[in-house]
């Protein structure tokens, strides 16, 4: 059977068309620029009709009844969805009530849903959430130390995402290992231009870097990570910033971008770098010290750890940028692998939504 996995974003639609239960990719491609100047997609109802003819045009599938099921990526599941959902009227309207949570992603992740539903209304679809994975970390991990009031009246709350490519890679990982997830204790950093990184003990989630957005945790590409609120504070009340341009600072004008001046990009920080650029240099050891805290952090919290991960673009394409760290965790773990794993949250996707699939379908 055929399952198209959308990954509809702010700007651009990422698609991936898999054989299964081969797994075998048939199609893949992006639409970019969405709602851009020259863009062939003014809006992701358009996005959604270019990548049907792509599909159409480029692989053997006659029609759109070729594709068995459709796999979406939606980033924010809030605290209602802990698991693939099969996608109806009332998912729907639930996505919804969390943009608030996700403003950015969750609008864009509904338009492709959508459309596809007036695309493939006889299709079996679902809804693959970025949060589901960490729906098992322990409260005393996700609740933080503010006035509980909150939480109960807002869902101000760590939530972690990343999900899809942390729950690949441990799968991955065990079949690398040659042993039974359930009883592997294992770190995965995603390291990209956004970065997370997850404390996994026995196939659960226990802890994760991002927080009540991606904006918490590891030093990235734009996004600053870790900061003293105070010091946001401090910086408003000084420049007279308001809300929305001290967020568009945090998330847009901060981590290698803000410290090196140069770029979000670290191939373009770290040629600045070996030409002698002292922010970038700077950049790239505030980068390599966050990581190995958390690192460090979550080993003391597994106690024992079978293996690091490391994916995604950062973590699969610089083992030399990575090697303090490999070198540090193999002096106080001697035990503990370091492993490059290469990451396919579509491929998650697809998974995730085949496994539901089989299991509606022995359910009728």
């Amino acid at each position: 059977m055929n399952i198209l996995v959308i990954n509809s974003g702010s700007s651009s639609i990422k698609y991936k068309l898999f054989d299964f239960p081969k797994e075998s990719l048939i199609d893949k491609g992006e639409i970019e620029k969405i709602g851009e100047k020259g863009s062939k997609a003014k809006n992701h109802t358009q996005g959604i009709d270019e990548v049907i003819k792509r599909i159409l045009s480029k692989s053997k599938l006659t029609s759109l009844e070729n594709i068995a099921a459709v796999g979406h990526r939606v980033v924010h599941g809030g605290e209602k969805f802990k698991q693939p959902h099969l996608i109806d009227k009332l998912v729907v309207k639930q996505i919804e009530e969390c943009i608030t949570l996700a403003p950015l992603h969750n609008p864009a992740n509904l338009a492709g849903i959508k459309h596809c539903l007036k695309v493939f209304p006889t299709n079996f679809q679902v809804a693959v959430f970025d949060t589901a994975f960490h729906q098992t970390i322990p409260d005393y991990s996700y609740i933080y130390p503010i006035p509980y009031k909150y939480y109960k009246k807002y869902k101000v709350r760590k939530y972690g995402f990343h999900g899809t490519s942390h729950q690949f890679i441990a799968q991955k990982t065990a079949r690398i290992l040659k042993k039974p997830l359930s009883k592997l204790r294992l770190i995965t950093a995603h390291l990209g231009n956004g970065c997370s990184i997850t404390a996994i003990n026995q196939g659960k989630s226990v802890a994760t870097s991002m927080g009540f957005t991606p904006l918490e945790g590891l030093m990235m590409g734009t996004r600053s990570g870790d900061i003293d609120t105070a010091a946001v504070f401090n910086i408003m009340k000084k420049d007279k910033l308001t809300i929305e341009q001290m967020d568009k600072i945090l998330n847009k004008q901060s981590g290698f971008l803000g410290v090196s001046g140069i770029s979000n990009d670290l191939r373009n920080v770290r040629k600045a770098a070996a030409k002698g650029n002292q922010r970038a240099k700077l950049a790239i050891e505030i980068f390599i010290n966050r990581l190995k805290e958390y690192i460090g952090a979550y080993l003391f919290c597994l106690g024992k750890v079978d293996a690091v991960c490391l994916t995604g673009g950062i973590g699969e394409n610089n083992p030399e940028l990575l090697k303090p760290v490999k070198n540090q965790i193999k002096k106080i773990s001697p035990k503990t692998k370091v492993l490059t794993v290469p990451t396919d949250e579509e491929l998650m996707i697809a998974k995730l939504t085949y496994q539901l699939f089989i299991k509606n379908k022995r359910g009728k």
